[in-house]
């Protein structure tokens, strides 16, 4: 267990972010499994959907929740599912 006040702190600090950062990703895995659907299902929406889900892995780069070539790999993938 944390002795010294700063390190109590920490323990605080890391599961506020633990738990924002959570959030986060099951933000971005819900908006690109629906996008992945809407992609499948050729629905009209789909383009839409896509373009959602990249902004989402976007802000979540620049929060720093994920690696920039994560997202990219991500991107890539959603972006080539649309023009099939």
């Amino acid at each position: 267990m944390a002795n010294t006040p700063s390190a109590k702190k920490r323990i605080k600090q890391n599961l506020k972010r633990r738990m924002r950062n959570g959030a986060v990703r099951s933000t971005i895995r819900s908006s690109v499994k629906t996008a992945r659907a809407a992609v499948s299902e050729k629905t009209p929406q789909a383009k839409g959907a896509v373009l959602d889900a990249i902004r989402i892995l976007d802000r979540a780069v620049s929060r720093g929740i994920i690696h920039r070539n994560t997202a990219a790999r991500r991107k890539s993938a959603l972006a080539r599912s649309i023009g099939h």
